[in-house]
């Protein structure tokens, strides 16, 4: 097939790291170019590249033989080139046609907008598309599915020869999935060049006629469909690097502390964010979390926590019922989430680090209506000695902290309210490697401590870095539940791309 673009030698650098080195990735004419990896693998910065939001460091890019640049995501477009992104890009109070010649409107003479022609091109793509939907339709009235083919026909409105999908699948039916797929044959069948980013394996296989793998910045592998197989793909995708040495439990786990059974959560619009999900987590272990984007980690979390007031079903901390209670209530009783969005969720950026510190636990400080420093500063140099936070002290500026050491302080916080239980939203979230070997050693240290440890991560080697017990979410769903030891990276990759029979559940 024809190679219709051609990226050699892309390397991008950023302040501090090396998003890709010396990548080369060729796109193919009238085929679905996979292009996967894990997380931080450097899919997203060579997609961004592609489309004109960032500029290569090194590299060139041509198309059918001749090298181009682009500015801008519209110089991008200009050249045939279109992405539909993993979260839909509409505007929900626009209808269907407006959505999609929203900043490229059709006009007569140049000033008038051509709305008859715009609706008469709008109906011609979404035919193209075989979706008899109404372009006059609002985008808010459309199921989900139905938005995403709006945003495949935004990017054909501008005559697309090559299409990005980040994700496409991951906020759609089985049903719509198989919709997808025959829209995307018939792109196929057009001409069009398909760039398709998911970690559905099963569906990769499935779909895909060029295969190329990145690992850690740079390209792994590349080859046909044909010398393409799930095992090829994850021993590229992994490698065997061991990066986070681990340390072993200095106590045995205890009883169970928090008792989950059949928490469930809907998803915005149709489906299960949380689905039916019963689980038991220990004293003195660590659990990890592992899954995909939109797997229902998070959510999982903030409902556990009581920040999801759809959630249904029953918690239990030490045999007491959570269910009706506050987020407050729950911190009381002992159980505290540390957020992914450190910068957004945990902290106060204009606060010292002994501010943010005592932030949730201003009552054990307070007397007669206000702060005693006598009551507050010792047990703030205990947590930042315990969990070994480079700050020149209490009082100096939470923005002068590494990343790693901003971290710690957000699970200090959460240390100083006393907890039993402690929920970790990807903690090595934007920290370097030694930061993470650090927090590692904390969350560790307060196993060894009797609390209850568990952690969400997308990441494998994390995954192994410190958990004693590792559980799979997909789609909602618990689908693996293994002793670390046991678990491989296979076996976790294969748990979290499963794809349930919804035709039966």
């Amino acid at each position: 097939m024809t190679v219709v673009l051609s990226a050699i030698g892309i390397t991008k650098a950023f302040p501090g790291t090396v998003a890709l080195q010396d990548v080369d990735f060729d796109v193919h004419a009238g085929a679905v170019n996979v292009l996967i990896g894990e997380n931080g693998a450097g899919k997203s910065t060579l997609t961004k590249i592609l489309v004109g939001v960032e500029r290569p460091t090194l590299g060139t890019i041509s198309m059918l033989g001749e090298k181009v640049s682009f500015s801008s995501v519209r110089d991008a477009a200009s050249k045939g080139i279109g992405i539909v992104f993993q979260e839909v890009n509409l505007c929900p109070n626009m209808s269907v046609t407006e959505n999609i010649f929203l900043g490229r409107d059709i006009t007569r003479a140049g000033f008038h907008i051509d709305r008859g022609a715009q609706r008469a091109r709008a109906a011609e793509l979404l035919g193209r598309l075989e979706h008899n939907i109404d372009p006059d339709t609002l985008v808010a009235d459309l199921m989900i599915g139905q938005q995403q083919i709006v945003e495949i026909a935004k990017a054909l409105a501008e005559d697309a020869r090559i299409l990005i999908m980040d994700e496409p699948t991951s906020a759609l039916s089985a049903s719509e999935v198989e919709v997808l797929f025959k829209v995307i044959g018939e792109l196929k069948r057009a001409g069009v060049a398909i760039i398709y980013i998911s970690h559905r394996l099963e569906e990769l296989i499935r779909i895909g006629d060029y295969f190329t793998v990145l690992r850690d910045g740079r390209l792994a592998a590349a080859a046909p469909r044909e010398e393409v197989s799930i095992p090829w793909i994850i021993s590229k995708m992994l490698g065997s690097e061991n990066v986070l040495p681990k340390r072993p439990p200095a106590v045995p786990a205890g009883p169970a502390i928090l008792e989950v059974e059949h928490l469930s959560l809907p998803r915005r619009g149709a489906g299960m964010a949380v689905d039916d999900v019963s689980v038991t987590f220990r004293t003195g272990e660590i659990t990890a979390i592992y899954g995909l984007l939109g797997a229902g980690r998070t959510e999982l979390f903030e409902s556990l926590y009581g920040l999801r007031g759809g959630a249904t079903g029953s918690v239990r901390l030490e045999g007491v019922e959570l269910g009706s209670r506050s987020v407050n209530h729950r911190m009381k009783a002992g159980l505290l989430l540390v957020p992914e969005d450190r910068q957004r969720d945990g902290l106060v950026q204009n606060l010292s680090v002994g501010g943010n510190l005592g932030l949730a636990s201003l009552r054990r400080f307070t007397r007669f209506f206000s702060i005693s420093k006598a009551a507050e500063t010792p047990l703030l140099s205990q947590v930042i000695d315990q969990l070994h936070i480079k700050t020149a002290g209490a009082d100096a500026p939470i923005t002068s902290l590494s990343g790693g050491n901003q971290q710690k302080v957000v699970i200090g916080k959460s240390l100083l309210t006393q907890p039993r239980v402690l929920l970790l939203d990807e903690p090595s979230r934007g920290i370097d490697i030694g930061a993470k070997a650090e927090v590692f050693n904390t969350m560790r240290d307060l196993a060894d401590q009797g609390l209850a440890i568990i952690y969400t991560t997308s990441d494998l080697k994390e995954t192994h870095g410190v958990a004693d017990r590792i559980l799979v979410m997909a789609y909602g769903r618990i689908t693996a539940d293994l002793r670390a030891e046991e678990a491989t990276d296979e076996a976790l990759v294969r748990a979290s791309t499963y794809q349930f029979d919804t035709a039966a559940a």
